[in-house]
């Protein structure tokens, strides 16, 4: 991999146009993609959500459209580069899911994204991790800092790195109101060196800007070389060797 070629990666995104809460249309995924290339990224990792409310959301399915949709980017001369992904929602009956529909970063069955939303960890939560880790996959924890759990207990992050958890910040937490829990325990992790990649969460254009303003806020606090771990060097990791 020619890693000179690779500017930043964004590890989190609903680009996808009509296939869960993120674009709704082809327009608003070129428009997207277009803000991307002008910021800097060169890569896209596309990961809608993975629901039970969701079932076209499946591994096939996802490649089919993230394909399709890089063919547009190409046709049009956008130079951004488009993977397969998906953020799966952790719920106690995931484990019993066939472990060959288990959506991973670009299908590549090493790395698998989740998010939680729980006041406090709930007793799945251990076994469920453990159970993606037994099929050989390193988990990452989407945006920790949006849990109540984490926000109220942020020395969770101890236990997740224990269990090997890697974490994704959000940028859009970055730029939330100061004092806000979500910005308070974001840059806290920032600084406690806690984050393994950051991620945009964009749900369209319109929230696109957002999270760009939290870029900006993350590179007046952090130097040059952790910003470059958290968006370039880590995320590349989870690129297709």
């Amino acid at each position: 991999m020619d890693t000179e070629k690779i500017g930043r990666i964004d590890v989190h995104c609903h680009l996808l146009p009509g296939v869960d809460d993120g674009c709704e249309t082809l327009e608003e995924s070129i428009a997207c993609a277009r803000t991307f290339v002008n910021n800097g990224y060169t890569h896209v990792f596309c990961t809608p959500h993975i629901w039970p409310s969701l079932p076209r959301n499946t591994v096939s399915n996802i490649r089919q459209w993230t394909r399709a949709l890089q063919d547009e980017l190409d046709r049009r001369l956008i130079p951004l580069r488009l993977l397969p992904g998906g953020e799966i929602n952790l719920n106690p009956d995931y484990h019993k899911i066939d472990p060959g529909q288990v959506v991973t970063y670009a299908m590549a069955g090493r790395h698998v994204i989740f998010d939680l939303w729980a006041d406090r960890l709930p007793p799945f939560f251990t076994p469920t991790v453990k159970w993606l880790q037994s099929l050989g996959l390193t988990v990452i924890l989407a945006h920790p800092e949006r849990m109540r759990a984490v926000q109220d207990e942020p020395i969770l992050a101890n236990y997740f790195e224990e269990l090997g958890v890697l974490l994704q910040g959000n940028l859009q937490c970055f730029a939330d109101a100061p004092g806000a829990a979500t910005r308070v325990t974001a840059e806290r992790f920032l600084a406690e060196n806690r984050y393994f990649c950051l991620g945009t969460d964009c749900h369209g254009r319109s929230s696109l800007d957002n999270r760009l303003a939290g870029l900006a806020n993350v590179m007046r606090i952090a130097d040059d070389q952790t910003i470059d771990r958290l968006t370039r060097q880590n995320p590349a990791k989870l690129l297709p060797k």
